[in-house]
């Protein structure tokens, strides 16, 4: 991070298009892949005007989130990559652990809330949650490592903690996207870190009292995301 901090970011080991890095490449495809295949599959699904799409009829009891069949893919591809496998199962590997994680991820907020809530406004958790490991992934195959390893491990382990600290304060603060970013970027974490929390978040709700949540309310006004609709669909209407 002190390197980080001065703009000496460390990219030069970061070409995604390397043989070293291309099964993280795969991988980072297959997963966005993934959820643009599932999520557009449910939201056609969804609509009364594709009732010829497979799964737009269903009957019995059981259903099986694709959620499911995500974990099983990403324990598979994880079990195989840990024995010593060359390419192309390495390449093969990569992609159906991209896959498992994408329809994972699409379904998110129902395994972190332990029910339904895929078209609900608390679904919209899963779309963050992909927009997230999106961000990350990318960053991991653009920027690489982002911390200078030439310094010893002391200061290794100073520049990981701090960025670990300015992140979590972001993530607390209800910046996500930032807190993520300035992983990568300390300089942007840290901003995000000092100035005023979203008022719906953790931190504005343990920390803040009326006065400051009223100046937090009036920086960060409720607006509808037509973004996060556009991705994943309009929530049920209550």
């Amino acid at each position: 991070m002190l390197a980080a901090l001065k703009f000496e970011i460390n990219v030069g080991d970061a070409d995604p298009w390397a043989a070293s890095s291309r099964p993280a490449l795969l991988a980072f495809g297959a997963f966005l892949g993934a959820f643009l295949f599932i999520r557009t599959s449910a939201r056609l699904m969804r609509s009364p005007k594709v009732p010829w799409w497979p799964g737009s009829v269903t009957s019995g009891d059981l259903h099986i989130h694709h959620l499911v069949w995500g974990i099983v893919l990403m324990m598979l591809a994880g079990f195989v990559s840990l024995t010593p496998i060359d390419s192309p199962w390495h390449e093969i590997m990569a992609v159906l652990f991209g896959i498992g994680a994408g329809l994972t991820l699409d379904e998110f907020a129902l395994w972190l809330r332990l029910k339904d809530v895929y078209w609900a406004d608390e679904g919209r958790q899963s779309i963050d949650a992909v927009i997230i490991a999106a961000t990350f992934g990318g960053l991991v195959l653009v920027v690489g490592f982002p911390f200078a390893t030439n310094g010893g491990d002391l200061v290794l382990a100073v520049d990981i903690g701090l960025a670990v600290i300015f992140s979590a304060i972001c993530i607390l603060k209800g910046k996500t996207s930032t807190g993520i970013v300035g992983f990568f970027l300390p300089l942007i974490s840290l901003v995000g870190a000092i100035r005023l929390a979203k008022p719906n978040s953790p931190w504005a709700h343990r920390r803040y009292g009326e006065s400051k949540r009223a100046r937090a309310e009036k920086r960060f006004p409720a607006r509808r995301s037509r973004w996060r609709e556009l991705i994943g669909g309009a929530p049920t209407a209550d």
